[in-house]
């Protein structure tokens, strides 16, 4: 049940950030094969049989809660599947610039924001794998304690960002700077004091502002900004274990690198098989309706 709640959101990233120019049936598909293959290989290789003990490929990055297993594979997927697909139709004018499409319903927004940021709690907590002793309760407390001051601190930071730059707040980048606190703490909330997250969390927040409008420029369209919630905080994340703990800067860079390369590499030749066979991208009259 746990690993079923972790693979829904790796596949929720992509597919939140191809929505609405998709087709139901291909993503269906690519879900299955990201579900069975694709996610369940960087858990073994990660957390669980250790497939890749012995060979240069060893990966002892430490990730309790999956900054790079769930947050980065899915944002890997989702770079993935955006060169694949394309951009929604009329996001990219041919005379340059970028067209605003702006989001249809703003509560139900929010309302996903906070479903995630609640549930965060077991996320992270959960994944400290017991609670029956003292010991245990107290470094659940702590897990969740810092992931709540991670969200935060990257919310508010984007907040004040975004009213220094345009005057006003954008509450679409607020949540999406308290998911880029969450995602960038969630490889070591156990680890941290409970200051350290503040400046995690920040800095996952600041990355958000930069990233969208990066990716923009790139012409990755990306409508809910999951490549910079997900993908650079993912990795940012896992990097911070390295900066902030004892553990080894560099086993966290070989992780990020490795578990990068085989999830958008496989994702990529799965969704360009799928879209030979059935075309990925919805017709321009489904796309406009």
């Amino acid at each position: 049940l746990f690993q079923m709640a972790f693979v829904g959101k790796v596949i929720n990233i992509m597919s939140g950030g191809v929505s609405e120019r998709v087709r139901i049936i291909p993503i269906a598909i690519f879900a299955v094969i990201m579900g069975g293959f694709i996610y369940p290989t960087v858990v073994n290789w990660a957390w669980g049989s250790d497939m890749l003990s012995g060979t240069i490929l060893d990966i002892n990055m430490y990730d309790l809660a999956g900054s790079t297993v769930i947050h980065s594979t899915g944002g890997w997927a989702l770079l993935a599947a955006i060169l694949i697909v394309g951009a929604r139709k009329g996001r990219y004018p041919k005379n340059g610039g970028v067209r605003v499409i702006p989001a249809s319903n703003i509560p139900l927004v929010t309302l996903g924001a906070f479903l995630l940021w609640i549930g965060w709690f077991g996320f992270n907590g959960g994944s400290v794998g017991s609670i029956a002793s003292k010991e245990n309760a107290d470094l659940v407390a702590l897990t969740i304690l810092n992931t709540n001051t991670a969200g935060l601190a990257g919310a508010i930071t984007v907040g004040i960002m975004m009213y220094i730059k345009y005057k006003k707040l954008d509450i679409t980048m607020v949540l999406n700077g308290a998911l880029g606190g969450l995602v960038s703490v969630t490889a070591g909330p156990d680890l941290y004091n409970i200051y350290q997250p503040i400046l995690i969390g920040a800095v996952g927040g600041m990355l958000v502002v930069i990233f969208v409008p990066l990716f923009d420029k790139l012409r990755l369209d990306d409508p809910v900004g999951a490549l910079s919630v997900h993908l650079v905080n993912g990795i940012w994340g896992t990097l911070a274990v390295g900066i902030f703990t004892d553990k080894l800067f560099l086993d966290q860079l070989k992780g990020v690198v490795i578990v990068g390369i085989f999830a958008f590499v496989s994702t990529y030749i799965v969704l360009f098989t799928i879209n030979k066979i059935i075309p990925l991208k919805s017709s321009p009259d489904e796309e406009m309706e």
